[in-house]
């Protein structure tokens, strides 16, 4: 491992030396490195150059990555998913340079053909039998991805040439200036004379904001009654001593940083899981039961639609993937491109991802499912692309040609499934969220609705064809919500664990469009929701379980704060 502030060779002592920053030093800063050290042999004339890799967390992981932080924390990808190597299906410049994925390097640890830093070894000694156990389709711990990481940066520091230097500075870059055109000027933390480069690479990954104005609110609410507000951030950053056992709590946001609170909070804090003797319910696994420590609090968690993001699919394709793109391509990203008005996601981009999404679904359950259709694939599409996206001529196609409604894409209903929704109790809500969770599960673990897996593909086709667009293409971010809700959900494992914990009264559902308020009259936070008329709960504490928002203007970082007001960057829009 380099040595922090120290070369990992002896340089190269010239005035004429280049020199290049690198600001981040986690995946993406790693991947910068691979791809030049893949691209030297054909690039790079010899002369000495000094590469100085900033960041105050370990190189190859970072922050988000490190290893300091809970084994019970997941990887929201199975490990054959995760790779920082390239091959043949990636469209580069450069060379390809294949390397192990996740659950092949695991492999690989197992069988004495890779190995753990010293450093990794010493400071997590249970940490190899976690990785030997690895299998492809399991979900590792983040320590098993840092692990990894540090190999990877470790494989490809020793890959770059000679002449190279690699320095490390554990610490966090301030400020850049210098003349546009010329040398740069790297202002760091911890030393009074700047870095100089000929060029600097921000491989910035998560950042943190400055609170929202009712972030700032809540806070000072908290603070003037005695309570407790932990604000959005990196789940495994937060503060969680202050809440305490046994009391209610507050969450508002269902997505991932809720099950990183669910987890740190339950299991954190000494609960267990046990499984409930007898056959595993098709499709959902085996039932939990939660067996609490007695240190946990009561989490009561709502957000907007009042439901967990939907469970990660649990089978592989087989047979013919959905000819993808077919109604949102790179002709129909030119054209939007091209108009004389900036596009608006709502009026000119979303029809368009619906009937691309739509496209995705009945291609697959035509050709995998054809007895639940009662017309031709071919007949279909031919009258499927004529339609208009989204009238009365396609939803009158789709009635005619798929008898059942269950069969029938209705993104609406998989967006917002409690709109209109209303029980009659807070008990009978928590019976009905159990109930879509659970058949949530059972659906996305069943292949005969493949079909749910088909767009699943589609929206990584839309997702991959909207980046073009920058921020034009996304209306507030309701787009890579929605994306993230249906795509990036969490495994099985963890919506079972999430049954159990409300089967234990450890989570509440409070329903959808939940609203928090500040009472001043009460000293509390109050939460209340539509999906239960008229009920309210009252807490000592909210958690906000999201991630920032790190906009130009509101981010922590003082080095893009300083660019932004600069003029010297910009967003996409």
């Amino acid at each position: 491992m380099p040595v922090p502030s120290e070369p990992t060779r002896t340089p190269v002592l010239t005035r004429l030396t280049r020199s290049v920053v690198v600001v981040g030093a986690g995946p993406r800063g790693t991947g910068f490195l691979e791809r030049f050290a893949a691209n030297a042999p054909a690039l790079y004339d010899g002369r000495p150059l000094d590469i100085h890799l900033v960041d105050p967390f370990p190189p190859g992981g970072g922050r988000i990555w490190r290893r300091a932080q809970s084994p019970l924390l997941w990887m929201n990808s199975m490990a054959e998913d995760v790779t920082m190597f390239t091959d043949d299906s990636v469209r580069l410049g450069g060379p390809v340079t294949e390397g192990p994925a996740l659950h092949d390097w695991a492999r690989d640890v197992g069988e004495g053909r890779a190995d753990l830093s010293e450093e990794t070894a010493r400071a997590d000694p249970e940490l190899r039998a976690e990785i030997v156990a690895l299998s492809g389709q399991a979900f590792p711990s983040r320590r098993v991805q840092s692990a990894y990481l540090s190999w990877v940066y470790e494989r490809t520091v020793a890959a770059l040439p000679p002449g190279v230097t690699l320095h490390r500075h554990p610490t966090r870059a301030l400020r850049v200036s210098g003349p546009r055109g010329g040398r740069q000027r790297v202002w760091l933390e911890d030393r009074t004379e700047p870095l100089l480069a000929d060029l600097v690479v921000l491989t910035l990954g998560h950042l943190d904001a400055e609170p929202e104005p009712e972030h700032v609110e809540l806070a000072g609410f908290a603070r003037r009654h005695g309570l407790t507000h932990v604000p959005p951030d990196f789940t495994a950053d937060s503060d969680l001593s202050a809440l305490p056992a046994g009391e209610p709590v507050i969450v508002r946001g269902f997505g991932l940083a809720f099950v990183d609170l669910m987890v740190l909070l339950t299991e954190g804090r000494g609960g267990r899981y046990a499984v409930v003797p007898g056959e595993p319910a098709e499709g959902v696994g085996e039932e939990l039961v939660y067996h609490p420590s007695g240190r946990e609090p009561v989490l009561y968690v709502g957000s907007r639609r009042g439901v967990p993001y939907h469970s990660k699919i649990g089978y592989g394709l087989t047979g013919a993937r959905p000819p993808l793109p077919r109604f949102l391509g790179p002709e129909q990203i030119d054209g939007l491109l091209r108009a004389p008005r900036p596009p608006d996601f709502r009026r000119d981009v979303r029809p368009l991802v619906d009937k691309e999404l739509g496209f995705a679904h009945y291609h697959r359950l035509f050709t995998a499912h054809p007895e639940r259709t009662r017309m031709a694939w071919t007949d279909f599409e031919e009258k499927y692309a004529a339609a208009g996206p989204g009238g009365p001529e396609l939803d009158a196609l789709i009635a005619a040609a798929v008898p059942d409604p269950a069969d029938r894409l209705d993104l609406g209903l998989l967006d917002r499934p409690l709109t209109g929704v209303r029980f009659a109790s807070p008990e009978a809500l928590q019976d009905g969220l159990r109930a879509y969770i659970t058949a949530d599960l059972t659906r996305r673990h069943d292949p005969a609705h493949s079909a749910d897996l088909a767009v699943f593909l589609g929206l990584l086709s839309v997702y991959g064809q909207l980046t073009r667009l920058g921020d034009l293409g996304d209306m507030g971010g309701q787009w890579h919500g929605f994306f993230s809700y249906l795509a990036s959900g969490p495994p099985g494992p963890r919506l079972r664990q999430l049954l159990a914990l409300s089967r234990a009264g450890i989570v509440r559902f409070l329903g959808a469009d939940t609203t928090v308020e500040a009472d001043e009259r009460t000293g509390l936070f109050r939460a209340g929701s539509p999906s239960v008329p008229g009920h309210h709960v009252e807490a000592r504490a909210l958690v906000e379980a999201r991630l920032p928002d790190p906009s130009p203007e509101r981010t922590r970082s003082p080095l893009l704060r300083a660019l932004y007001e600069e003029g010297a960057a910009a967003t996409s829009a």
